[in-house]
């Protein structure tokens, strides 16, 4: 039995979870073993700061406390788990003083860049003045954050709910979409993530993030996925599952269709072009609103806009917002039309701590940040840049199946069998694994564990970048 066969085995018989752990090492065929020797990577690009010595407990120590107090669902990334203890801008630093590069982005939340001191003057001058404030008070930082959120925004998408998270934000539009319209049915698509709440967890299209509860209301479209879908990428017969779905699986009217322009979680995959605004115009003929996940393809991280649906030529209804728009503080949002906002006031709705003033303020300073520095302009560039490098990996490695994603929101499918598309999730284990001892911190998503998720801060620069790539080649080339 080949190494690869012996991997796909053992994949399919552990549990969803257990793909998130590295089980052993894996061995390629040994055509893939005998290209040409890579060198190893160089020394992590020229950073001009020391972090501060740690004295703090271990990792080990750290690990253990984790298994006996904190809840057994948690799981870590590497065999070595990896003992974070300081940031700084594309930079994380472990107990060791060791610097690493951080392509995931603290799962493409980090947005301005780890402890910018912009963000943080900000929570800490709005810290010392006043921490909390129900918004049954007055407090100028709520509604600054709110009038500047609005004016990136489309259309008459100008009234913000604030939230603490992105399942919390899509929690609020799918209850706010069915009030609005009357209408109980959602439509998502397959491989979607939209969070893991009662009506976020219905909406998600993957059964690793699903427990066995009640789910009503949602129906789940073909993803319009251009390499792993059935038909490619022709957006106009994927869409005509959204008219059927319609058709038959409702009673011709629905509250509204939710999807991400780029799916995250899913693995990095992008829409067949054409489908998100016939999507659009089935679902408002419907009597539904369209809900725009923005939770990680906003904030500017694809480079091209600043909203990932803005590439697909369409204006939603309601859209969500979260991870990037705090740079790593528990921060979301809701922003839709002062008409469907009103459906709230039906009842009373209330949160807390959505609109927070030291969130906002936070909020208010990363919006400011990414203008200030051109942070959209350098996520596009660099980020295309990156995105090209990567593409000369696939030609030089069967192992990568597809390359795709716009600006600081890459995915790299790793596959044993490019005509199969055979997922090869223990090589991606792996490969995580060695990048991170070179120096290089990425993530991992789609369903089958076998996508690299690229999402830096949009700080990263093109010398990143090619340390990256550069750790990637040296380390597919030794498998």
């Amino acid at each position: 039995m080949t190494g690869s066969l012996a991997a796909r085995l053992i994949f399919r018989r552990t549990s969803p979870a257990s793909r998130f752990i590295p089980r052993r090492e894996v061995s390629l065929p040994a055509a893939e073993r005998t290209k040409d020797a890579i060198a190893p990577p160089k020394e992590l690009p020229a950073f001009d700061y020391s972090p501060l010595a740690y004295s703090g407990p271990t990792g080990d120590e750290i690990l253990a406390k984790r298994r006996e107090f904190l809840s057994p669902s948690i799981f870590h990334s590497y065999k070595t788990p990896l003992n974070v203890v300081e940031g700084k801008r594309q930079y994380l630093f472990d107990d060791k003083g060791r610097r690493y590069v951080d392509a995931f982005g603290g799962i493409a939340t980090v947005c301005c860049g780890h402890c910018h001191p912009d963000v943080v003057a900000a929570i800490v001058e709005q810290t010392k003045r006043l921490q909390h404030s129900t918004v049954l008070y007055l407090n100028h930082a709520i509604a600054d954050f709110a009038q500047a959120l609005a004016s990136k925004l489309p259309g008459n998408l100008k009234v913000a709910f604030f939230t603490n998270s992105g399942t919390e934000a899509n929690e609020l539009a799918i209850l706010m979409a069915r009030l609005y319209t009357g209408s109980h049915d959602i439509i998502s698509l397959r491989n979607s993530y939209h969070g893991n709440g009662g009506g976020t967890m219905g909406a998600t299209a993957q059964s690793i993030w699903k427990f066995n509860v009640i789910q009503s209301g949602v129906h789940h479209a073909v993803n319009p996925d251009p390499y792993r879908g059935i038909f490619g990428s022709d957006g106009e017969k994927y869409v005509r599952d959204v008219q059927e779905i319609i058709n038959f699986g409702t009673s011709g009217n629905v509250a509204a269709f939710i999807s991400e322009a780029i799916q995250g979680v899913g693995g990095i995959v992008e829409m067949a072009p054409g489908y998100l605004p016939a999507a659009y115009d089935i679902v408002r003929r419907a009597g539904g609103v369209c809900i725009a996940d923005e939770v990680q393809c906003g904030v500017a991280r694809t480079g091209s806009h600043f909203w990932g649906f803005e590439a697909h030529g369409v204006v939603p209804d309601i859209v969500t917002i979260a991870k990037s728009i705090g740079n790593g503080l528990p921060l979301g949002a809701v922003v839709t039309t002062p008409e469907i906002a009103k459906a709230l006031t039906r009842r009373s709705y209330f949160n807390t701590f959505g609109g927070n003033p030291v969130g906002t303020a936070a909020g208010l300073a990363v919006l400011r940040v990414i203008e200030k520095e051109k942070l959209q302009e350098n996520a596009f560039e660099v980020g295309s840049y990156l995105k090209e490098r990567l593409n000369t990996l696939k030609d030089k490695y069967e192992l990568i199946g597809d390359v795709r994603g716009q600006g600081m929101l890459l995915g790299v499918e790793l596959v044993t069998d490019r005509q199969l598309k055979t997922p090869a999730p223990t090589e991606t284990l792996h490969a995580m694994d060695q990048m991170k001892e070179l120096g290089v911190l990425i993530g991992k998503g789609g369903y089958y564990g076998n996508v690299f998720r690229i999402t830096p801060p949009l700080c990263f620069t093109k010398e990143d970048a090619d340390f990256l790539v550069d750790a990637m080649d040296y380390t597919f080339s030794r498998m």
